[in-house]
């Protein structure tokens, strides 16, 4: 992105915040340890460790927020900044940096946050300038073994998941 230029960033539709505003509040999501042994069953058991290391860490509330949100992201499905804030009743900004210091990548996996427009935005708190570098080629090589298409571009190919309960 050239300096100077502003990014703008795209509201989901009316419909998509629909229905993630018919979903359980954020708000329910076990953020002390001692919820930890009530992990709600929408998440899979596969996760259950990531969950409680999120629940366990001294991290922002937020951020433990944001963390266990993603873990209800299926294996093979990807979402949006936008979508992710939505339903956390935040910003597409703030979602992205709780997600740059995310210290569980990639169990906790982050990298299936991508731009609204199918770009894959950074990953691990990086946005080389001219959108390439290692860390995109990690969370390329992560989508991509996941089963994620990608298009000739780079960008995610597919309907981003908007399930969260």
């Amino acid at each position: 992105m050239a300096a100077g230029i502003k990014r703008r960033l795209e509201e989901p539709t009316e419909e998509v915040k629909s229905k993630i505003s018919k979903t359980v509040a954020p708000s329910s999501l076990p953020t002390t340890s001692n919820e930890s042994s009530s992990i709600p069953s929408h998440f899979p058991v596969c996760m259950h460790p990531q969950l409680a290391r999120i629940t366990a860490s001294q991290r922002t509330p937020f951020e433990k927020r944001v963390w266990t949100a993603l873990c209800q992201i299926p294996r093979g499905h990807f979402t949006t900044y936008g979508l992710l804030a939505v339903y956390l009743q935040s910003s597409p900004r703030a979602v992205g940096n709780a997600l740059r210091r995310n210290p569980f990548a990639p169990e906790v996996p982050c990298h299936r946050v991508v731009a609204t427009g199918g770009a894959l935005g950074g990953f691990k708190g990086k946005w080389p300038r001219d959108g390439e570098g290692i860390t995109i080629d990690e969370k390329k090589k992560l989508l991509r073994g996941e089963g994620i298409r990608l298009d000739g571009k780079g960008k995610v190919i597919g309907t981003p998941f908007c399930g969260f309960v």
